[in-house]
């Protein structure tokens, strides 16, 4: 039975991980790099102190699903 239940930990712990990259891609990376390349005039629009925030926000999101995925490894069993 605990085969099982550590594979479905593991599967839970992975998703979350995944959530967290997802965070960080459309956060963090994909607006960072529409306003250092300019894409779509971006960086005339949108002011570098605006994003801080925002970009704050999804940082604490990314490293909160990051920490949750590592609580749900701490309850394998052996």
């Amino acid at each position: 039975m605990s085969l099982i239940y550590n594979e479905r930990q593991r599967l839970l712990a992975n998703a979350f991980d995944r959530a967290s990259t997802a965070c960080f891609t459309v956060g963090i990376a994909t607006p960072l790099a529409g306003y250092l390349y300019n894409i779509g005039g971006f960086a005339n629009n949108a002011d570098f102190l605006q994003l801080l925030p925002i970009a704050a926000g999804w940082t604490f999101a990314a490293a909160m699903l990051h920490i949750f995925g590592r609580m749900a490894l701490g309850g394998l069993k052996q």
